[in-house]
């Protein structure tokens, strides 16, 4: 197989691989006990963390409610969420961004909720522990603060009962994503701490966050991610349901989709974090994390955690790094770091949407931005394309010499490959010269795929009325009656079949009568290509489909260009001229 064949191939191959990757606890028996109800007093300022002291082995023993008698719904609305609370155990139910869209609904932060998996439930122990599932008496503070308490016993390892008041109290501030979370710990004299193992409590995030999303949907996804030591942890092994424990100490750990993402930030001392997939309910996703909180020994104390639920986008999140542009005074947080970027490349595609935007100021159209920065992008590669495009044609016109010289040396590869350098040498020609500029171009490509595919910017934005109305999904002019086996297509999508034709045209273009496919391998490349990238991209974002469609588009226009530039300078090199060449090397 010819060296550049076998090099196009491999590239395909890595364009392929590429592509591809861009793409609960059951409560246990309870002994009715009735304890004293002591309503805690609620503040709106952040309490102290008290360190663990010695630990007590302590065993749970949950008394039986006895007051409130019934589950009460409570909301706390601002310009940004509407939040459902319940008073058992005080956790959420419903968490909608009231700015951000779902099928004609707002989007659900605390999705899949059921009776027994609540958002920030609370389990005494670790995420294996005991579910609070006690009603709570409720205490609403302001407008966006409201409290939950109740008064629990547990058994000491002596034999002994004490009792504590566990309080929780939501603080939301309007106009920002992020909200407080206080919960606190408050027992009588004979009270010992909290210690079930290496373990005091569990907070338990929702089951689930929005928007809905099916797992065969490879452009949507849920990772997890935590901050450790300065640098983004990205944890992708937690495949469908499994379930992984971080022990190492981190600064805030997040559950993200594409475009919203939920994080915790603890102000106390957290003994593990446990991602996992396991679905409480059989029949929904779950993307839910378990953040457990070191053994507490004192009598009182009080833990400050900051939940972030919102949007996945550098300007929401940003504002956490200085203290003077967030209520909660936080700083340096890298909250922002969990926003999908290129990794190293990641300057690049800092620049490429500061272009854009730029583009998008003078013509209020994502749309038209990304086509006026693909335009842009191929000026700029454009001498590349062109040495290229000379490259292959020199190529080309030197193929006779070169089957010659692989046709007399056949049975001595090493010989060969010397007379195959001379001859190189000889007539000017660098093999790598047709090759280098795609992969100078890589880099770039790479970094405007993920930006096309992930910028926030793209949902919900409009581009051709009645046709794509919204850029983070496909177009769809048609919903079929039935569902399409194996491939589980439900929805016609026209962009797909432009991309594909588009893909054809343009290599077809490229195409000289010298390079008419004669083998299966390049065969495969010309047709085979298009199709695998039909079925890799047929779900694919709108945004992303454009940008590849006007790519193949102006790559056939230089084309053109290339072609006629090139076209009375035919390289010719004749067999006089290697003979010539092989004498005045025998002579030196």
């Amino acid at each position: 197989m010819e060296k550049n064949t076998i090099i196009a191939i491999v590239l395909s191959t890595i364009i392929i691989v590429i592509s591809f990757t861009l793409f609960g606890p059951k409560s246990q028996p309870i002994a009715e006990q009735p304890v004293e109800q002591v309503e805690p007093e609620f503040v709106n300022t952040a309490g102290q963390t008290t360190g663990p002291a010695e630990p007590v082995i302590l065993t749970p023993e949950i008394p039986a409610e006895t007051d409130p008698v019934r589950e009460e719904i409570s909301v706390i609305e601002t310009p940004l969420m509407r939040v459902e609370f319940t008073n058992r155990g005080g956790d959420i139910i419903s968490f909608k961004l009231k700015e951000h869209s779902d099928k004609e609904e707002f989007v659900e932060m605390a999705d899949n909720v059921t009776e027994k998996s609540r958002a920030f439930s609370v389990f005494l122990g670790d995420d294996t522990g005991i579910l609070v599932d006690q009603l709570f008496n409720v205490k609403r503070i302001s407008d966006t603060a409201i409290g939950f308490y109740q008064t629990l016993t547990i058994k000491n390892q002596d034999g002994t009962n004490s009792n504590f008041t566990l309080a929780k109290q939501y603080t939301f501030v309007p106009n920002d994503y992020m909200f407080e979370l206080k919960i606190s710990i408050d027992g009588d004299p004979s009270f010992r701490g909290l210690q079930f193992g290496q373990s005091s409590y569990t907070v338990k995030t929702s089951p689930q966050i929005g928007p809905e999303w099916r797992k065969e949907d490879r452009y949507e996804y849920r990772r997890f991610y935590y901050f450790q030591n300065g640098s983004k942890k990205k944890d992708a092994k937690v495949g469908n349901n499994q379930t992984k424990t971080v022990t190492d100490s981190f600064t805030w750990a997040g559950v993200a989709g594409k475009y919203f993402t939920l994080v915790a930030m603890p102000l106390s001392p957290i003994q593990k974090a446990t991602f996992t997939t396991v679905p409480d309910t059989p029949g929904l996703t779950t993307a839910e994390m378990f953040l457990t909180r070191a053994p507490i020994t004192a009598n009182t104390n009080t833990d400050v955690w900051y939940f972030y639920a919102g949007p996945r986008e550098e300007k929401a999140l940003a504002k956490y790094n200085a203290a003077g542009n967030n209520f909660f005074g936080l700083n340096n947080t890298k909250l922002n770091q969990i926003v999908e970027s290129s990794g190293i490349l990641a300057p690049i595609e800092f620049l490429l949407k500061w272009i854009m935007e730029l583009f998008y100021k003078v013509i209020p159209n994502w749309g038209v931005a990304i086509i006026l920065m693909t335009i842009l992008m191929r000026a700029i590669i454009f001498p590349l394309t062109k040495k290229s495009s000379e490259a292959t044609k020199k190529m080309q016109a030197m193929q006779p010499k070169i089957q010659e010289i692989q046709q007399k040396y056949k049975d001595n590869p090493q010989k060969m490959n010397e007379e195959m350098a001379k001859f190189y040498k000889t007539v000017g020609y660098n093999p790598m010269s047709g090759c280098l500029p795609m992969l100078i171009q890589f880099p770039l490509i790479i970094a405007m795929f993920n930006l096309f595919n992930n910028y926030f910017e793209f949902r919900g934005a409009m581009f051709i009325p009645g046709w794509i109305p919204d850029l983070s999904v496909p177009d769809t002019v048609y919903t079929l009656p039935f569902t399409i086996p194996l491939v589980n297509w439900s929805e016609v999508h026209l962009l797909p079949v432009i991309y594909v034709f588009s893909q054809l045209l343009s290599q077809k273009l490229m195409q000289t009568p010298s390079a008419t496919p004669q083998n299966n391998s390049m065969k495969f490349m010309m047709y085979g290509l298009p199709l695998i990238f039909f079925f890799i991209f047929y779900n694919a974002p709108s945004g992303l489909l454009i940008y590849w469609i006007f790519s193949n588009i102006l790559a056939l226009v230089q084309q053109v260009i290339v072609n006629r530039m090139m076209k009375n300078k035919e390289p010719e090199v004749s067999l006089e001229e290697v003979k010539t060449t092989k004498k005045k090397t025998a002579k030196k």
